[in-house]
């Protein structure tokens, strides 16, 4: 098997047309699944508190609550996905069509953190999670946008640089 035809394991390719070379990428932003046993824990350290405090309640009403609601909580947290597709970038609702990127670099953990940190541009769109390190870079050439760049977590910046640079 060559190294281009491998995949990532939470990376699903897509088809593309014969016309021009299409981008495929779905990546699940998912949040790992010890937050779900850490927000668990720490739920009910909570509920137990309300029964320690000496509330009058049932003692299942806290924990009742508190424990799905703190599942829910990590669930939408990592519910969103990276897509490239159809000529766009998608992620959490919003749609960069691909004709705009002028340019694409990967970024590691350090220089994400960085690049939307003091040396970040406040007008930039920005959508990293805190749990996936890496992250890309989308240089835009949109003379009616004034976003400047977007900045987007992905634990494989290289293939979606790749992608990007083969559609553009």
């Amino acid at each position: 098997m060559s190294a281009s035809s491998e995949t990532p394991p939470d990376a699903v390719p897509a088809g593309g047309s014969e016309r021009r070379p299409q981008a495929g990428y779905l990546e699940r932003l998912r949040t790992p699944w010890w937050w779900y046993a850490v927000a668990l824990f720490v739920a009910s350290l909570l509920a137990a508190e309300f029964h320690i405090a000496g509330y009058h309640l049932t003692d299942w009403i806290p924990f009742g609550t508190l424990l799905p609601l703190s599942v829910a909580i990590v669930w939408w947290m990592g519910h969103s996905s990276l897509q490239i597709a159809h000529g766009e970038v998608s992620i959490r609702g919003a749609h960069l069509p691909l004709e705009y990127v002028s340019g694409c670099v990967a970024l590691d953990a350090a220089t994400l953190r960085r690049v939307v940190g003091r040396e970040g541009d406040p007008a930039a769109f920005v959508s990293i999670r805190p749990w996936i390190g890496p992250g890309v870079q989308l240089w835009l050439d949109d003379p009616e946008d004034p976003t400047p760049y977007w900045i987007v977590s992905t634990r494989h910046p290289q293939r979606v640089v790749e992608l990007i640079r083969a559609a553009t």
